[in-house]
């Protein structure tokens, strides 16, 4: 029940992705502003994930999860009622995603702290994959459903399918049997619970070095999706062009998906996430030499392919690492790690695009790729490491004031 919440859950998510950053481009051609739809998205993310795991560490998550989708639903309704009334505006509809955003704060960490405890740790692996597979899975066919409905129906119709999946998604929790987990029998305040978790994770290696990695790859990263409108008007797309270009990256990050698990997991993390950079740059360097939709799709499904094999690898090195009862925090921050470099990047590279070019942007943030990598690669978040309990003063505090 909850993997099918995810599901739906998702494909809204991507449903608005689409349909928000194409009714951008519509409205504007500011560079600035249209990659602001993703930075709009993905700041309160940065800002409010440690805040949300900290209530879910506290309140009861299924409960909590049912409330966050449901905040989603409601700000798709208001996004189909300004369309339908022509009311739009590039200002309202980046609060729009902004507020959007804040119901994806609240989901995430609350939903990876619930994981571990429906399966054994032998397992979680295999889970995180499946979790991926539901997020990659609809970003193939959600930009495919938008981009029909888009076509034929407009916008409007999409902001109230999209209200309408959200609604499903919550009744779906709603319905899922999920065991309590063990709270504290005194609700600790928030600063404090916020205190415990930032103790954790700076008192382990492992855990620092896993921020550094996904903040440094998010941030030149985001610049291909936060850039992909305009890059896809240059070579003429319409909407459904545009909506197929999406669905490649999707299709790539499947694909890849179904090939992790084959690949030398344990030792082989750090190598995993250096290649994921190198490929990445090259397949940001390949979209920008595109001219045509189909040579444009190959690059973003390989982007697509090497984002979810970096994200999944730094997720699951983070969850192993993480004790029961702060792993809702501990996934926030995380969470604060991977949304504050997409938010600061899109907004980095939608300037670097709005004063220069879109070419100069998209090749400054292959080779920002290169150098980051350089700088980072020493920052081990080998199997070795994940695995050994953190003997720090400051993890053993954070988890004793928990305890």
């Amino acid at each position: 029940m909850l993997w099918l919440a995810w599901l739906a859950g998702n494909m809204t998510m991507w449903m608005h992705e689409v349909v928000a950053a194409w009714r951008m481009a519509q409205l504007t051609d500011s560079p600035l502003l249209v990659a602001g739809v993703q930075a709009a998205g993905t700041l309160p993310l940065f800002l409010l994930g440690l805040a949300s795991g900290a209530l879910a560490d506290s309140l009861e998550r299924r409960r909590f999860l049912a409330f966050a989708q449901a905040w989603i639903a409601l700000t798709a309704a208001v996004l189909a009622v300004l369309a339908a009334t022509d009311a739009m505006t590039p200002v309202t509809l980046l609060v729009l995603c902004l507020l959007n955003g804040v119901g994806l704060a609240l989901r995430f960490p609350v939903f990876s702290a619930l994981v571990p405890d429906m399966v054994p740790r032998e397992q979680l692996a295999a889970a995180l994959t499946l979790n991926a597979v539901a997020i990659n899975l609809t970003r193939v066919v959600g930009p495919i459903v938008a981009g029909a409905v888009l076509a034929s129906l407009g916008t409007v119709a999409v902001f109230v399918l999209n209200a309408a999946m959200s609604v499903l998604a919550c009744w779906l929790i709603l319905r899922a049997r999920v065991a309590t987990h063990a709270r504290p029998a005194a609700r600790t305040p928030m600063l404090s619970a916020i205190g415990q978790g930032l103790r954790h994770v700076h008192g382990s290696p492992v855990l620092r070095a896993v921020l550094l990695r996904a903040f440094v790859f998010f941030t030149q990263s985001v610049a291909l999706v936060a850039l992909l409108p305009l890059l896809a008007k240059r070579i003429g797309a319409d909407a459904t062009t545009y909506t197929a270009l999406l669905a490649a990256m999707g299709a790539g990050a499947v694909l890849a998906a179904f090939a992790l698990p084959r690949l030398p997991a344990a030792a082989a993390r750090d190598r995993i996430v250096d290649a994921g950079v190198w490929l990445y740059a090259a397949a940001t360097v390949a979209a920008v030499w595109a001219h045509e939709a189909w040579t444009l799709a190959p690059a973003l499904a390989l982007s697509g392919a090497v984002w979810l094999c970096v994200a999944n690898t730094l997720t699951m090195s983070a969850q192993l690492v993480l004790p029961t009862a702060l792993r809702a925090r501990g996934m926030a921050i995380y969470q604060m790690s991977i949304m504050g470099g997409s938010a600061g990047g899109a907004a980095l590279w939608g300037a670097v695009a709005d004063r220069s070019s879109l070419t100069t942007a998209l090749l400054g943030s292959a080779a920002a790729a290169v150098v980051l990598l350089l700088v980072t690669r020493r920052v081990s978040i080998d199997e070795r490491a994940v695995l050994e309990p953190c003997h720090s003063p400051g993890a053993a505090r954070g988890a004793a004031a928990v305890e």
